[in-house]
């Protein structure tokens, strides 16, 4: 079944080409680490798997990411959406280049699905082949290694996750149990990346099957 993408929109960025001193300090940032690229995003997972793509293409850190509470349909802000994401690099150029390795991620790779007409029904089931300094860390798995990137609504995410275990040689190595910030659940599993692939299908038809008939168990 062929289900509708919905794509993050990038709603702001801003480069700080030489961070002041006392925010350095507040973020932690390496000696080398004297630019800065902040942006925010529509829909935060989208958000998160962009940042790990964006270590793999340029000489940059992950420094901040966090989702908002409730989501976007409850943002401080017209250009809050529901994460904030802080990318650190020595120079301007490479926080630049792993900018624009964000906005090609959630323009063309990474996505949620519509599991319904109104597009109101979404899960996102999507398969890092390669994981970069970011993800691997929030996984504590080795750089490299293949995840499943498994979110939806709460009791999808519970009953979707079981499924996905179930169906491959994978192991969860993060539950964010629901509710999360933005009121989803879900997890990542990792595992060769074939496997990886067969927990995410089995994840997406497990939640098919309670959004067509949610109320027989």
């Amino acid at each position: 079944m062929s289900l509708a993408k919905i794509h993050a929109e990038i709603l702001a960025i801003r480069i700080i080409p030489n961070v002041d001193r006392v925010l350095a300090e507040s973020f932690q940032l390496k000696p080398n680490h004297r630019s800065l690229a902040v942006f925010t995003s529509s829909v935060d997972d989208v958000g998160y798997t962009a940042l790990d793509e964006a270590t793999k293409r340029a000489d940059v850190e992950v420094v901040y990411a966090k989702s908002f509470y409730a989501g976007s349909a409850h943002a401080s802000g017209p250009l809050s959406g529901e994460m904030i994401g802080i990318l650190a690099g020595p120079t301007p150029d490479e926080v630049k280049s792993g900018m624009d390795s964000i906005i090609q991620t959630a323009e063309s790779d990474a996505y949620f699905e519509a599991i319904n007409e109104e597009k109101t029904h979404a899960i996102y089931a999507y398969v890092v082949a390669r994981t970069g300094s970011y993800l691997s860390k929030e996984a504590g798995i080795q750089q490299g290694e293949p995840l499943a990137y498994l979110i939806a609504p709460p009791l999808e995410a519970v009953y979707g996750l079981d499924a996905a275990i179930k169906a491959a040689d994978v192991r969860l190595v993060k539950f964010f149990g629901p509710p999360s910030e933005t009121n989803f659940g879900g997890g990542l599993l990792t595992g060769s990346q074939s496997a990886c692939q067969a927990a995410a299908d089995a994840f997406r038809e497990a939640i098919l099957s309670v959004a067509q008939n949610p109320l027989h168990y």
